[in-house]
């Protein structure tokens, strides 16, 4: 199978061109720069789709980039890095004499509205509330196909919580004030942390690549990218601090994250939803790394 993967060079984008890769198929990235196994999005443009049997979207700024300050700019960014090469990929795919049979987008968990209670599965209805929900709700419309494409491509959406791994994402930035022992929970740490491996999205992704064993649905399929553990902040604080042997007694107060981060960004660590993925373990996906200390035993050792 030819996979073209956009924004294929980012975290998630590593391990899943490795896996696609292992698994024998071919991966070519859509990117900024021209290199060998790339096309850029400008070529994408003018010259439409290259032949695929699959096609993904990872494409997007960094909402967590600690270099950038939550600024109007940042937050136009966001969204344009997001939506516009996603709309970019589905006009290529809409266009295309030969579109592939699968069309992955990777949006997020933050549609979903923060809750102690509420548990989310991918058929739960959800309205905008926040800057962050407007998004996911701008990104996904953008990928819809029109009608007579989704009689052949089917269209999916694997909506991620936090991802962690080893060389990049969340952990990256929490790694280091573990490490000086100034690891703590975040805001009250009884919020929900939805959560996943990087290897297991990557997982995710590659099954929903798998053709459609019928004719596709013309309404995107949904699978929540999470593991099927559901912890809050504080479990996960404490399990990363057991396995690395530091302490983990400095919280960090919700207004401190607030400053730091600007209040809409803070959300995402401070808020938190229970995410059920119901679907993807229903499609029969198995986890690799179901349960937190396996996850983070992956990451720091231990």
């Amino acid at each position: 199978m030819r996979v073209l993967i956009g924004g294929g060079s980012g975290f998630v984008g590593r391990e899943l061109t490795r896996l696609l890769r292992d698994k024998g198929h071919e991966v070519t990235l859509i990117s900024r720069q021209p290199g060998p196994g790339k096309i850029t999005w400008g070529e994408l443009e003018s010259h439409g789709l290259p032949p695929c049997e699959g096609a993904v979207n990872l494409a997007g700024e960094n909402i967590m980039n600690p270099l950038r300050w939550w600024n109007e700019s940042y937050k136009k960014d966001l969204f344009s890095s997001r939506v516009d090469t996603t709309k970019t990929l589905a006009q290529a795919i809409a266009a295309s004499p030969s579109p592939p049979h699968s069309w992955v987008l990777v949006s997020g968990v933050a549609c979903y509205k923060p809750s102690m209670t509420a548990e989310y599965t991918e058929d739960s209805e959800w309205t905008p509330f926040d800057l962050l929900s407007k998004l996911v709700k701008e990104w996904e419309a953008s990928a819809l196909l029109p009608e007579n494409v989704t009689k052949t491509t089917k269209q999916v959406l694997v909506r991620p919580g936090a991802v962690l791994g080893r060389d990049g994402g969340a952990m990256k930035q929490m790694l280091l004030p573990f490490w000086l022992g100034l690891g703590g929970t975040l805001g009250s740490g009884r919020q929900p942390f939805p959560w996943i491996h990087v290897s297991d999205l990557a997982g995710i992704i590659a099954h929903a690549l798998e053709p459609a064993a019928d004719t596709p649905s013309p309404s995107p399929l949904v699978f929540n990218g999470v593991a099927p553990a559901l912890n809050n902040n504080h479990e996960f604080t404490k399990e990363l601090g057991r396995l690395m042997k530091r302490p983990t007694i400095f919280p960090v107060p919700g207004f401190v994250m607030n400053t730091l981060l600007g209040s809409e960004r803070a959300v995402i660590l401070t808020q938190g939803q229970k995410v059920i993925p119901k679907r993807t373990q229903e499609a029969g996906f198995e986890y690799k790394y179901p349960d937190l200390t396996s996850a983070l035993k992956e990451i720091v050792g231990g």
